[in-house]
């Protein structure tokens, strides 16, 4: 239970700005009269950190020793994702967009680097018969922190403005970074870091000469085309039917952040229970339908709002299965001499997809309409599940060390 409290306060601080940048910004942007085919083109910019992390994410596995450890990389990126912030407490978006995404995007590598460094840490101390539930923890956290910090400052936002925003954001930074210093981490092996940038390449050299590397990677890229385009355009699409803002702010707050942290607890446990491969191919069935749903409506006419509402909450509740599940089989595929790279590269094919189909989702809106737009990308999604006979469980070498806060 420590282990899951841990992991859930450390994905908290991953939340809270992911709730912002693409739950809370698109739909403020939106009111202001922005172009939706503008809005996923900055959204899907700002998924680039997330996207080519597993380029700097070597250095992390390579980079350790008794005087730096996974906890030294954390802070350290927890200090820029902080700084980067701060100066968006004085400027306002609409006056200074270009600063705004560059700030944006210096934070967002720094989160980037943070996540691949969770991540490492929970392949090398988390066993493998309890990584769905830790990873069902991670994501009531990091929901935690995209309710906040996405639904429900979003429902504040008059009162707050952007300073009152951004200063939230950069204390529960702040608090979390508290907890990171309290904790005991492992540090790597001696023996292993001073010989560790050869064996490191040749380990991942037959990490990647395995089948289910490459099916896990096509299957990262493909499965969750479906929710993610509808994820990206869920505010617009709220707004186009009518829905008011603090209508689609109370949705994001509530109502989707329950059933996602649902789905990931008891998706979580039930991977542990029945395997991760088929627990993956229902959830993915069940968000496929789902969205299936919201785009028929939209092809029957304009939608009302309670029905979208409906179709999108039984879509998040299975994204949040799915997730937890999917996640837990992306860390049992990696070994754990490479837990931040190989980890990462399955993770990079996440945010890939995440960014080609919300950017395919508002081209395809913008000329035929959401319901074809969330019709193709359930096509994808299905093909996706192709994959999953050929994710048969490789287990590399077991590295199972506690870690304390």
């Amino acid at each position: 239970m420590k282990r899951r409290v841990t992991f859930g306060f450390l994905y908290f601080s991953e939340g809270a700005p992911i709730g912002f940048i693409w739950w809370a910004l698109p739909t403020l942007l939106r009111e202001d009269g922005m172009d939706i085919g503008k809005i996923t083109a900055l959204t899907s910019t700002l998924l680039l950190p997330w996207l080519l992390k597993f380029l700097w994410a070597p250095l992390i596995d390579v980079a350790q020793s008794p005087r730096w450890t996974l906890k030294h990389w954390i802070l350290t990126s927890q200090s820029v994702m902080v700084l980067a912030l701060l100066p968006l407490c004085v400027l306002s978006p609409a006056d200074h967009f270009p600063a705004w995404m560059t700030l944006l995007l210096v934070h967002g590598f720094a989160a980037a680097t943070q996540d691949a460094s969770i991540d490492a840490l929970a392949i090398r101390t988390v066993p493998d018969d309890e990584r769905g539930r830790v990873n069902g923890a991670m994501q009531l956290g990091m929901l935690l922190g995209r309710s906040l910090f996405g639904g429900a400052i979003l429902a504040a936002a008059s009162r707050l403005g952007s300073p009152g925003m951004i200063g939230l954001l950069v204390a529960a930074i702040a608090v979390v970074m508290f907890l990171v210093v309290r904790m005991k981490v492992p540090p790597a092996d001696t023996r292993t870091t001073r010989r560790h940038l050869r064996s490191f390449f040749l380990t991942l050299g037959a990490a990647f000469r395995r089948r289910s590397t490459w099916a896990g990677l096509v299957f990262a890229l493909l499965s969750g085309a479906a929710f993610e385009a509808s994820g990206a355009m869920a505010g617009p699409m709220l707004l186009d039917a009518g829905a008011a803002r603090h209508q689609v702010g109370s949705f994001f707050a509530l109502p989707v952040v329950l059933a996602m942290t649902a789905g990931a607890l008891l998706g979580g446990a039930a991977a542990d229970r029945v395997g991760v491969r088929k627990a993956c191919g229902f959830f993915l069935a069940g968000f496929t339908l789902a969205v299936i749903l919201t785009g028929t409506a939209w092809l029957r006419g304009m939608p009302d709002t309670r029905t979208l509402f409906t179709t999108l909450g039984a879509m998040y509740l299975f994204v949040g299965m799915f997730t937890a599940a999917s996640y837990a089989m992306f860390m049992n595929l990696t070994n754990p001499a490479l837990g931040a790279t190989q980890f990462c590269v399955f993770m990079a094919a996440t945010n890939a997809c995440e960014a080609w189909s919300g950017r395919a989702g508002g081209f395809l809106a913008a000329g035929f309409g959401y319901g074809t737009a969330l019709l193709v990308l359930c096509a994808v999604s299905i093909i996706g599940l192709a994959c999953l006979p050929f994710l048969s469980r490789e287990p590399a070498v077991k590295s199972h060390r506690p870690i304390t806060p």
